[in-house]
């Protein structure tokens, strides 16, 4: 009996396994079949063959949130340009370098996939989203090819990181490949300066869900995390005309109740706030007054429930810093900084619903309707329910569009100048 229970798991999980390496392999195979990238989640093969340094950085995201990744890499100063050495020069690092950027907004949020048992359709979105990036074909003509593919989100990260190394590796393309989750965990650890307490990571139900972030961390550091995950702050950041509740409020609720958790577990005090959604950066401010607001809110009998589990002057980790600092470490170690001085601007790139496809069907605002987003399955690699447009900030919702106009001043002037 015990040698069936044995097999019986062994079958299942060799099940599981396999059915996790058929999102790449289909992908790998597509690919391949379609060497001279002219359908959707293919590239031209040729194009990474001979010198790669003068072709653009890929940055993508599930929406507009991973343009704060963006930001941070256009003002990254670490380095002397001419040296490499450490210690900022005045000159951004990336300078001499270009970006395309994508936001997956049709599709977002990718952290709700998980939830309703969508997760290999999610790895099969994060994977079209680098093929997109490494491709010329958009909806109104060519892109230039990527050499390094940022995954500027956090639960692209956590379910697709592996995936892209995975695939880029089976197409034998040497594309350098850099995740926001790794990237914040080496930031945490290397700007400790001193703090021990506990580390509260703020992201997606679906990035909480992927444990992602304690993992990397736990890598780097012993330090005890706790997870808030939010289903709605990164959509209402992004706009979506579903989400009612104003941000501020939506915070201040995420944060109440997780702090309410936090003390009947009697967990360690927080002195530290991992940004582990791309989008968090936008409404920073709001998080930590939230958590100063609770930490100073006192109970019906007057106690200030939170005092002791909140410390005063609570330190942040914005992983895109630390992105752009792995990005920069890993195309110097390459050799495959830019060469060449370019005139060409950066290009930006957003995903529609496309009502041209057979089967899809869109709420009423003309967004992929609910039943119809997760209600997907994987195995359809170059489906076009969605298709890709260039963004201008004229597409950006009001709302969203006034956060990147305050608070990302590089990007918010690229993207002006974008076609």
């Amino acid at each position: 009996m015990a040698t069936c229970v044995r097999l019986t798991l062994f079958c299942v999980l060799t099940f599981v396994a396999r059915a996790a390496d058929d999102v790449v392999a289909t992908a790998v195979a597509y690919a391949k079949a379609h060497p001279q990238g002219d359908v959707p989640a293919s590239f031209v093969a040729t194009d990474y063959q001979g010198d790669l340094r003068d072709l653009p950085i890929g940055v993508f995201d599930s929406g507009v949130g991973g343009l704060t990744v963006l930001e941070a890499i256009k003002a990254h100063d670490r380095h002397h340009n001419l040296t490499g050495e450490d210690g900022a020069d005045g000159v951004p690092d990336f300078a001499g370098e270009r970006f395309v950027y994508f936001g997956d907004q049709a599709n977002m949020p990718y952290g709700n996939y998980s939830a309703v048992g969508r997760t290999g359709f999610l790895r099969e979105l994060i994977l079209r989203d680098a093929l997109f990036l490494l491709g010329r074909r958009q909806a109104s003509g060519d892109k230039p090819p990527v050499k390094a593919i940022v995954i500027a989100c956090n639960t692209a990260t956590a379910y697709g990181l592996e995936d892209i190394r995975a695939a880029v590796k089976s197409w034998g393309i040497p594309i350098i490949v850099i995740g926001v989750v790794e990237a914040g965990a080496q930031g945490l650890a290397e700007t400790a300066d001193g703090a021990q307490g506990g580390v509260a990571v703020l992201a997606t139900v679906g990035t909480c869900a992927s444990n992602a972030y304690p993992k990397a961390i736990a890598k780097v550091t012993g330090r005890p995390v706790r997870q808030l995950g939010s289903a709605s702050l990164a959509a209402a950041i992004e706009g979506d005309p579903s989400v009612k509740t104003p941000i501020r409020d939506i915070i201040r609720a995420d944060v109440g109740a997780f702090l309410k958790s936090a003390a009947a577990d009697g967990a360690a005090p927080i002195d530290t706030l991992m940004l582990g959604c791309t989008h968090y950066p936008l409404v920073a401010d709001e998080i930590t007054a939230a958590f100063a607001y609770w930490r100073e809110q006192p109970a019906a009998d007057g106690r200030k429930l939170y005092a002791k589990l909140v410390v005063p002057q609570l330190k942040q980790v914005n992983p895109a810093a630390w992105t752009a600092e792995a990005l920069w470490r890993s195309l110097h170690a390459a050799k495959m900084m830019a060469v060449a001085k370019t005139t060409s601007g950066d290009q930006f790139y957003i995903s529609i619903p496309n009502p041209q496809w057979k089967g899809v069907s869109l709420a009423a605002d003309g967004t992929l309707a609910y039943e119809y987003k997760y209600g997907r399955s994987e195995g359809q690699i170059g489906r076009e329910d969605t298709i890709n447009v260039p963004m201008t900030a004229d597409k950006l919702p009001g709302a969203t569009a006034g956060l990147v106009r305050d608070k990302l001043p590089l990007t918010w002037r690229s993207l002006q100048g974008a076609r």
